[in-house]
């Protein structure tokens, strides 16, 4: 519910529509999949039903109506439950970069030029976030960059490793 919580953190800081919750999710969680539009709503929708949000105003001024949510006193309980509460350390499940590895190879697939064409991938993916990194003094939007780039070192490393134990294998005897 993580991306609701997030909602209900946006909330406390004031009534919002779900076109600046999304505006405000994006902006600040740069390096994390912009939230889609039906996901908003829909987490809206749940937040609505399970009494943690609810409409503040409605509004029509010509175009599409526009829908304030405001968080409830029930909200700010489960949002400040969740921020006290420590999150789980692993064990991690498998992604989808693992799986494709572990299938390329049980196939018999170019599981080392996979982990090469996603080598270059991270790579790239890495220099962005740098250059993000070295161009804001905004410090929860370093804190945001520093994570994801600290995940993405870890999966550099990995590919790395990953791939010498492909090349181990190749050249072990049948």
């Amino acid at each position: 519910m993580s991306v609701s919580h997030v909602l209900l953190g946006i909330l406390s800081e004031g009534a919002a529509h779900g076109y600046d919750l999304k505006r405000i999710h994006d902006e600040r969680f740069p390096g994390a999949r912009p939230l889609a539009f039906g996901q908003v709503y829909a987490a809206l929708a749940k937040l609505e039903k399970d009494g943690l949000v609810e409409v503040a105003e409605t509004l029509r001024d010509g175009g599409p109506e526009r829908t304030t949510y405001a968080i409830t006193p029930l909200g700010r309980d489960e949002l400040d439950t969740w921020l006290a509460t420590a999150e789980r350390a692993g064990p991690y499940p498998a992604d989808d970069l693992v799986r494709k590895t572990v299938t390329a190879l049980r196939l018999g697939a170019d599981a080392a030029g996979f982990l090469d064409r996603q080598r270059g991938v991270h790579l790239a993916a890495m220099k962005h976030q740098l250059h993000l990194q070295d161009s804001t003094a905004d410090t929860a939007a370093r804190i945001v960059i520093d994570h994801t780039v600290s995940h993405l070192d870890a999966e550099l490393r990995w590919l790395e490793s990953a791939a010498a134990r492909v090349a181990d294998a190749g050249k072990a005897p049948a």
